[in-house]
């Protein structure tokens, strides 16, 4: 995928599916090294990260994250989960999509992005990018197809202007991998 250093880029990440595919490879995110990375590539504009977060759990490892993110350099878009039990099979659920959110945003920035970044390898997007290429902005998706069962769709795949694979991408943003005692023997 070719970058140019004066094209405003964007990245907007689809937290779910970004976490989805990162858990397929078994790979732990250092944001700050994905933020710096993608600085490398060009002028970045803006880091979107969109999640859904329960409202009444007290502590959640996603709400550190969240609070985290939102301190260093990424613009967090939340809203509220709901929980619900469903019918057929009984087992707690949570609903919380941010697709909407993420649409209207990456559309409204095609104003002011030569190129945008999406994470996620969720098919659902394909109408996003092809309405993205028509107001001449590219689209990179960032996903990964490795892990089994491939976490990208391939008509996202089709459509975007390039695929840049996770794994790939995995040893220049992923934290050190923590070794405890017993794994040096």
């Amino acid at each position: 995928m070719a970058f140019y250093p004066d094209e405003r880029i964007g990245l907007f990440i689809d937290g779910a599916n970004f976490y989805a595919a990162v858990r397929a490879l078994d790979v732990e995110i250092d944001y700050s090294k994905f933020l710096e990375e993608f600085r490398k590539r060009g002028r970045l504009v803006r880091a979107n990260y969109y999640t859904a977060l329960i409202d009444d759990q007290d502590f959640s490892p996603l709400k550190k994250m969240v609070d985290w993110l939102d301190y260093n350099g990424f613009n967090v878009v939340t809203k509220s989960a709901k929980e619900y039990t469903d019918a057929a099979s009984g087992r707690k659920r949570t609903k919380g999509n941010m697709d909407v959110d993420l649409t209207v945003d990456a559309l409204l920035a095609t104003e002011w992005l030569d190129h945008i970044i999406l994470c996620t390898g969720d098919g659902d997007f394909c109408p996003l990018v092809r309405a993205i290429q028509n107001k001449g902005v590219r689209v990179s998706v960032v996903s990964t197809t490795v892990s089994n069962p491939p976490v990208a769709s391939d008509d996202l795949r089709r459509v975007a202007d390039a695929f840049i694979e996770l794994d790939d991408l995995a040893p220049l943003i992923a934290r050190p991998q923590r070794h405890s005692d017993h794994d040096s023997v």
